[in-house]
């Protein structure tokens, strides 16, 4: 059964969420930030406690935030207006005995411009078992990050492939004017419905196999969250398993994004990649892209999973017991076939391309597996206009350039203690906002950066430099384009 989370349901919903403060705000301001930090860490009972005495919004907290079993006549002063019955019927709430509990995951999630409500399917702790094939998932971790790594620059028209709940087209309103969304699953398109009319976000509905439902259509935008768990071709669970081999989920989405882009419009999806004995990882992923280019692309690893602990993970989100006899079996044949495609580990991370006509476009492939605070997106953003930028100056506009360094880029450096004092080893020039890139310099390219104010264009600083040092200032020149390049690339220098 597929629930119908009708206009007249979900607005009902809507006005009693509003009238007790049932919001992101509302939750915090009950729980506290103590007890909402140990909620995300799924640690329930200070947030009970907390929202003991706190009327309709803590009944509408341990309901759907907790999984409580609550009093029929709590939940409808907590409800005014809603027809449970109704409620019931699709599956909003159960019945428990005499008392009601959520039958679906109804919670507030935000940004920084305002609250939403996401709806979802229980996961395994609150259904107290594993969740079913077709189980459409909540707000997770990965669509967070996909969220945080995606451009929020203003677009005409976006496209969510594979919506499953709905978050990325909620964050899509903020700057899209015409949004569609797709997925395969009946049933996550009837949840990713009721996210909409609940949020009053007119969504275009479409259901299919990836890009099948949009043949012929270009979009300013593309978002994909795909199933980009790799291993054996099967489907256990819609929302993480494609039923193709490995890592093709990724690479399919990857190959045929393009073709469902405007001119310069940009696509971004999460992917995963397998380490294959032998193989760079960058020559695998750059192999997806279309043969005839035409494709800016940067591909962006921000981790590598030992399989073991791969396989162990994926389990339990499942909520599937590693220990059991499912769990053995499930994870043995999955084992098995990584021992046997000779897969040390798996890579995950973000994908981010362009349609562009140019002859030569842009293909980077980056290891940032090292911590940093902001969000991706607007470096995403940010590194398509800097590669435009050098795409359009060659290095005969780039000597004209006058540059300047950043005030987020630091230079560090390490000595070792020599008879005649200190000796710099190393020298690493340090972005410290972004995705915190780091270079390696010489003596030589760091005093030409320091030279880098604004004041004088880099040919006549490569020749002052030249002159200084007795170099060779065509072999200086040289030497300093492509390392330039570079620190344009990653925002380390920037035109004046």
């Amino acid at each position: 059964m597929v629930p119908d989370l009708s206009v007249e349901l979900t607005g009902r919903l809507r006005e009693a969420f509003l009238e007790v403060g049932y919001d992101a705000d509302g939750v915090l301001g009950v729980l506290g930030p103590r007890a909402h930090a140990a909620l995300g860490r799924g640690e329930p009972e200070a947030a009970r406690r907390a929202s003991r005495d706190a009327g309709p919004l803590g009944t509408l907290i341990r309901l759907f935030l907790l999984g409580d079993a609550e009093d029929e006549k709590a939940v409808r002063r907590a409800l005014p207006g809603v027809d449970l019955d109704a409620a019931i019927g699709n599956e909003v709430l159960r019945g428990d005995g005499a008392e009601l509990r959520a039958g679906l995951d109804v919670r507030p999630y935000g940004d920084d411009e305002g609250s939403w409500w996401v709806v979802a399917d229980l996961d395994s702790e609150q259904r107290g078992g594993p969740v079913p094939a077709d189980h459409v998932l909540g707000v997770g971790h990965a669509s967070i990050s996909l969220a945080r790594a995606t451009s929020r620059r203003p677009v005409g028209t976006l496209l969510d492939l594979g919506t499953g709940c709905g978050v990325q087209a909620l964050h899509a309103s903020r700057h899209a004017g015409r949004i569609t969304a797709t997925d395969l699953s009946e049933r996550a398109l009837a949840l990713a419905a009721g996210t909409f009319r609940l949020n009053e976000v007119d969504v275009e509905l479409r259901r299919g196999e990836w890009f099948a439902p949009l043949r012929g259509r270009r979009f300013d935008q593309v978002v994909c969250n795909p199933p980009f768990v790799v291993g054996p071709p099967r489907v256990d669970y819609v929302y993480r398993d494609s039923g193709l081999e490995g890592d093709d989920a990724s690479a399919l989405v990857v190959r045929q994004m393009p073709a469902f882009l405007a001119e310069g419009g940009v696509g971004q999806l999460l992917a995963s990649w397998l380490h294959r004995r032998g193989e760079d990882w960058a020559d695998r992923v750059s192999a997806w892209l279309p043969r005839g280019g035409g494709v800016d692309a940067w591909f962006v690893q921000r981790d590598v999973a030992d399989p073991a602990l791969y396989v162990g993970t994926w389990l339990r989100d499942a909520g599937v017991d590693p220990r059991g006899d499912e769990g053995r079996a499930k994870a043995g044949a999955w084992l098995d076939w990584f021992a046997e495609n000779e897969v040390e580990g798996v890579g995950f991370g973000f994908v981010t391309l362009r349609r562009t006509d140019t002859e030569h476009p842009e293909v980077v492939c980056e290891d940032l597996r090292h911590a940093y605070d902001d969000p991706l997106g607007p470096e995403s953003a940010a590194w398509l206009d800097r590669v435009a930028w050098l795409r359009a100056h060659g290095n005969d506009d780039l000597l004209a350039t006058r540059f300047t360094v950043p005030p987020t880029v630091l230079l560090e450096e390490v000595s070792e203690p020599t008879g005649d004092g200190w000796e710099a080893v190393v020298r690493r020039l340090h972005r410290t906002d972004g995705p915190g890139w780091q270079h390696e310099l010489d003596e030589t390219a760091a005093r030409l950066l320091a030279g880098c104010r604004g004041a004088l264009p880099l040919a006549d600083l490569i020749a002052l430099l030249a002159y200084a040092q007795d170099l060779d200032e065509d072999a200086l020149t040289a030497a300093a384009l492509p390392v330039v390049r570079d620190l344009v690339r990653h925002g380390m220098v920037a035109p004046a």
